[in-house]
Formats: structure tokens, sequence, C-alpha cells
């Protein structure tokens, strides 16, 4: 593989390597880490994530339930289920799958879940801890991201990095992560003026908007790092002539690999590392759970 790609499948698997031992540690004392995933509706994407979500589990010996509700569900219902999960100690790790049906609450629903349950990292509490330099429970996206930023060696501390999109779960959360390590971030978004001026200062570039394409090598300063998080379907001829669909990021991936030090392919970027980052905070939470109960013993 090109010696630019940054490899997240094969990080992927460091960090699994991790979360298999610490699974095994809490396991020989008793305590079973396990994971309960939430999803509304039917929506073939979901299926997939929750589908990988699950064998990632089973590869680190993660106990992995997953609880569907059909479209027509209320908000008191999946707030009863949450507040039920909540109070089982049995449950370490709860999880929403996105996108829910527009009629219900996404963010009451996602508040609803205790912020040590919250292996996500998406509830108010939790992206709020960052503010503060607590980030052990931060969104898993964006976590990933400063993960993969970090095995190229480059210092933060002081690097220019640019952040393309400043939602509520990955850019925004992404930039305090990088403040944190002291970097110094600029946030650019749909009223940015001028993209291709913040891009070019960029030492390290992170894209996520959901648009195809979006960054090209003209965009991109010369060496520079660049995180690709978008994943958007666009339609393409197949060799037989058919026509079909292609997995990209927000980046020209082909384009920008000539003028960029590093750079995340898209599928196997993000994506993997993502996913260990749930796994992470899922064992990290059943640590914290046992900490918490063995202090109360002892009271």
């Amino acid at each position: 593989m090109d010696h630019k790609i940054i490899d997240g499948k094969k990080h992927a698997l460091i960090i699994k390597d991790e979360v298999r031992g610490r699974v095994h540690a809490l396991k020989d004392l008793g305590w079973k880490p396990r994971l309960v995933s939430i999803d509304i509706g039917e929506i073939g994407a979901v299926r997939l994530f929750i589908k990988n979500q699950q064998k990632a589990c089973a590869e680190v010996g993660i106990e992995f339930e997953n609880r569907h509700f059909p479209l027509d569900v209320t908000q008191r219902e999946v707030m009863a289920a949450i507040h039920a999960l909540n109070a089982d100690p049995r449950v370490t790790g709860i999880i929403l799958q996105r996108p829910v049906p527009r009629p219900l609450a996404l963010e009451e629903l996602e508040n609803a879940i205790h912020p040590s349950k919250d292996v996500e990292g998406m509830s108010s509490s939790n992206i709020g801890n960052i503010i503060y330099g607590d980030s052990s429970l931060g969104p898993c996206t964006s976590l990933a991201s400063v993960e993969l930023l970090k095995t190229t060696g480059l210092s933060l501390r002081g690097l220019e990095v640019v952040v393309v999109g400043h939602s509520e779960i990955v850019g925004k959360p992404v930039a305090l992560l990088l403040v944190e390590e002291l970097a110094t971030v600029t946030i650019c978004h749909h009223g940015t003026r001028n993209l291709t001026y913040h891009t070019r200062q960029a030492d390290a570039l992170i894209v996520a908007v959901g648009k195809p394409n979006l960054i090209t090598e003209d965009m991109v300063k010369p060496g520079a790092a660049v995180i690709d998080i978008g994943i958007n379907q666009i339609d393409v001829t197949l060799p037989d002539g058919t026509p079909g669909k292609k997995t990209v990021g927000d980046v020209d991936f082909e384009g920008v690999k000539k003028a960029a030090g590093w750079i995340t392919p898209v599928p196997g970027g993000v994506g993997p590392v993502t996913v260990a980052m749930l796994l992470r905070n899922t064992v990290l939470s059943t640590e914290r759970q046992k900490k918490r109960y063995e202090e109360a013993m002892r009271a």
C-alpha cells in the first residue's frame, strides 16, 4: 500500500487487540462488558452498521444485543426502554443508531442515555466534558480522526488544523479534541467565504460534510495530512457497462493523494477506527462501573 495512505483497518486491529486484553481481564474478575444497540424503523445502512458493530464486539469478547423498534414507536416508549437499560447493571454500554424517524426527538433520546453508558459519546454531558479536558467517552468518529492524525507522527501542539464541517456529531467535537491537544484550529462551514484560502493553510485537514469530492488537489497544502470522514454513494458505470454505486468520501482521493503527505481512504480509513473506538469506550464504561461498585462496597 502507498506509504501516504493511512490504513484504518490496520490501526483498528491494534485497538481491538488492546480492548480484547482488557475484556478478558474484566471477565476474569466476573465483569462482562455488554453493549445494547437501539434502532428504529427499517434503514438498510443502519442494519449494516449494526452488523459491523456486532461482528466487532464478537471479535473482542463484548456481548452485543440489538433492540429493534418499529417505525411507529413513540418517543415515550423509546425513552422508557432507555431508562430501563440505564438501570440494568448488566448493561455497560448503550448506542442509539441514527437516523431516527423524524417525529422522534433525537437530542432528547441521546441525552436520556446515562453519560456513563453513552459509549458513542453523543450526550451533551460527554461532549461538554471535552471542554474540561476529559475526552475519555468522547464521540467515536471524532476520537478516531484524532487517533489517525496521531499515526502520522505529526506533533499536534501548534499544528495548523482546518476542520471542514461544523456538525454536532463530528466537526465541533473534533475541533474541541484538537484544541485540547494545543493544535491551532480553524472551523470552516457553509458560511465560509473562501474555503480554498483556509484549506491551503492547513498542516492537517479534516473533512466531514457529506459532499463527494468537495476537496480537490488544488485545495490542499503540499505535504498536509488529510482525514476524510465523509461517506457518500455516487452513481458509476460498472465494468460490464451496467449502472452501479460506489462509496467515496468528501475528498477527491486520487487527486488529493498526489499533494497530501498522508490521506485516509474511503472506505477503510476512519470507519474501522470509529468502530474500534466504540469498543474501547464500551470496555472503559465497564471498568468505571466496576470501580464505582467497589467504592460503594467499601463505603
